[in-house]
């Protein structure tokens, strides 16, 4: 019998490594035409998994899902599927929490050091002809500041050692970390508002959840040192960008980096955009081949696994 497998988006260029971990299932995979509910219920109704990545996937549409046993997200967070609905739906949520963690990990001292070393800043300027060490002073050592980390899962775990290797000191913030992770990675446990007051670079990694959502704001910014650099590759709602705009017009700290913004692409007229003293990248922490190639083999095979009767490897579970 036909198992019939559908996928609400995909940025994928060929989902190849999903469908040969679906081998032996006898799979039709089949991809709706846009991420709208009407679209995706129109190949997912009676499908018996989905995959999804950046779609929308709510209560509305899981209740027209008719003999789903198990929605397969290509990433690490999934914020964008409603986990209760599903729960009460019966339905298996499957991720891959452990990819892409070199990647972003990467990208992030990337961030922070091509902030403080103004280097992209360097750049444009040599490009449109100026040759100027001058404007691009102060630059600061790196050895003996200190990064603060929000949140200190898998992601914030690999910057660690990177961090350290130039001499910075590393503390971080979260109350769901336990001790022996702070102490095997010889980090300081600290609260937020030390963190705020304390950090020279602050990178956040924490979920995208109600309470974390836009959590660096005016009043935020206005803890951090003057001076302080902000890194973001976790998830673009977490950064007022209106509250961050203004905080650098005020000088309340000094530059930013973002992998990732409220609205992607930014709309025109974004207060960030054509500032020296912020990075914008298109979204791109999470991407290498080899991470592609991770994150469609990790899922896929959990999804198979659960059509199979099987227990996932990395399901997702309904925060307590």
């Amino acid at each position: 019998m036909t198992t019939l497998v559908a996928v609400a988006d995909t940025v994928f260029p060929t989902l190849d490594p999903a469908r040969k971990a679906l081998e032996g299932l006898d799979v039709e995979l089949v991809i709706a035409e846009e991420p709208t509910p009407e679209a995706v219920l129109a190949v997912a109704a009676d499908a018996d998994a989905l995959f999804v990545t950046y779609g929308q996937i709510t209560a509305d549409i899981i209740g027209g899902l008719n003999r789903c046993k198990v929605i397969g997200r290509f990433g690490i967070g999934t914020d964008n599927i409603d986990l209760r609905a599903a729960a009460d739906a019966g339905i298996v949520v499957t991720y891959a929490p452990v990819y892409c963690l070199d990647e972003v990990s990467d990208h992030a001292m990337a961030l922070l050091l091509t902030l403080a070393r103004k280097t992209a800043m360097a750049n444009t300027m040599v490009h449109g002809g100026r040759w100027e060490m001058p404007a691009v002073v102060p630059i600061h050592r790196l050895r003996g500041r200190t990064l603060g980390l929000v949140g200190l899962g898998n992601i914030p775990q690999k910057i660690v050692p990177k961090a350290q290797a130039f001499g910075i000191d590393v503390i971080a913030s979260d109350p769901y970390a336990p001790d022996e992770v702070f102490e095997r990675l010889n980090v300081r446990r600290v609260d937020f508002e030390e963190l705020l007051e304390t950090s020279d670079f602050v990178s956040v990694h924490a979920p995208l959840t109600a309470e974390t959502q836009g959590m660096f704001n005016t009043e935020v910014f206005s803890k951090m040192k003057s001076t302080a650099l902000l890194v973001n590759t976790a998830r673009g709602p977490l950064v007022n960008v209106e509250d961050l705009a203004k905080a650098l017009d005020g000088g309340q700290i000094a530059g930013a980096a973002l992998d990732v913004l409220p609205v992607e692409p930014p709309p025109v007229g974004m207060g960030l955009l054509g500032r020296d003293n912020v990075i914008l990248t298109p979204h791109t922490a999470f991407y290498s081949e080899d991470a592609l190639l991770d994150l469609q083999t990790t899922v896929a095979t959990d999804v198979a696994t659960v059509l199979r009767g099987g227990t996932p490897k990395f399901p997702v579970r309904l925060p307590t």
